[in-house]
């Protein structure tokens, strides 16, 4: 089993920056692809980016490309999620998410992570 912790989510203005962690235990943590998924509410949970096992490739929904970034410290079991530039439609619960892959997690991860709020104010 792996258990993902979330932090960093809350209130920020439109045009602003938030930081998001994802702690992660329980397994190797190179063993295992990370991503971010979002659901705003009413709406179906969806794909915002992934990065694989050493952190040399990330992939991005459209809707935050070049907004967005990942990173991740294999050495503190930790991924991140960078929100710059933050737009009202990216209020949601932001959830983490593992894959046992050394692709990327795109879609059916193996392990989510139980969500932490982000909301944009216009």
């Amino acid at each position: 089993q792996v258990q993902l912790v979330e932090s960093g989510g809350g209130l920020v203005q439109a045009g602003g920056s938030l930081r998001l962690s994802c702690a992660a235990s329980g397994r190797t943590f190179t063993d295992y692809a990370m991503g971010w998924f979002r659901q705003a509410p009413g709406k179906e949970r969806e794909f915002v980016g992934t990065i694989n096992w050493n952190g040399g490739n990330t992939a991005f929904a459209d809707s935050v490309k070049g907004r967005f970034t990942i990173s991740r410290d294999n050495a503190r079991n930790t991924v991140f999620l960078q929100m710059n530039s933050l737009k009202p439609e990216d209020t949601a619960v932001y959830y983490c998410a593992a894959k046992y892959t050394r692709g990327w997690v795109l879609h059916s991860p193996d392990y989510w992570g139980q969500g932490t709020q982000v909301t944009v104010s216009s």
